[in-house]
């Protein structure tokens, strides 16, 4: 059996791909949903330190231009407000 982490024991990683297999659809979908939010908050937390003074209107741009790229983010929200393109 292959394993697909490589810092798990290959025990440890078969239980939690059955307890994945397991799982009912809503289960693994409110999990999906979990791990968006973290990377949400993590990004946003980065975007925080590399822009201290922005304020959050302008971090949820910035989010904006992580999640669906600068030229869809532009295109979708318009663009950085002035202020916030000499950060």
């Amino acid at each position: 059996m292959t394993t697909l982490f490589s810092d798990t024991n290959p025990a440890a990683e078969h239980v939690l791909l059955e307890l994945l297999r397991r799982a009912p659809a809503w289960r693994k979908l409110h999990m999906v949903g979990e791990l968006n939010a973290t990377t949400r908050t993590l990004a946003l937390s980065g975007l925080r330190q590399r822009h201290p003074l922005a304020t959050p209107a302008e971090l949820r741009r910035r989010l904006a231009d992580l999640v669906l790229g600068p030229e869809l983010a532009l295109r979708a929200y318009g663009p950085l407000p002035e202020a916030a393109r000499g950060h």
